[in-house]
């Protein structure tokens, strides 16, 4: 089995900085590319920011420039630091992950729980 376990939301006043964790375990022999989505109350869910294997990285429009995606290979652990948060970045933020159990094996979608960031003064 898989998991993905977030980490590290909370409550934050505008203008404030948290990092998330997102940490793999199980049966792994290989992760592919990981990402951040968020989804705020009565909306759809949306895509942060994704970063692959290699370390390339894409993030939406909104959260360039204050948002880092970083991943630890060895740890299986990818993190989203978040500076300059504003109200509107307030959602469950959830990792996901392309994952390959086994060699020559399919990789598989697995999701986290997520974890709740909210931003108000």
């Amino acid at each position: 089995q898989v998991q993905l376990v977030e980490s590290g939301g909370g409550l934050v006043q505008p203008g404030g900085s948290l990092r998330l964790s997102c940490a793999a375990s199980g049966n792994i022999f290989s992760i592919n590319t990981m990402g951040w989505y968020r989804q705020a109350p009565g909306k759809q869910r949306e895509l942060v920011a994704t970063i692959t294997s290699g370390g390339n990285t894409n993030y939406r429009p909104s959260v360039k420039g204050r948002f880092t995606i970083s991943r630890d290979n060895a740890k299986k652990t990818m993190y989203l630091q978040m500076n300059s948060l504003l109200p509107e970045d307030t959602a469950v933020y959830s990792c996901n992950a392309d994952i390959q159990s086994g060699r020559g094996a399919y990789y598989t979608a697995y999701w986290g729980r997520g974890t709740q960031v909210t931003v108000s003064s």
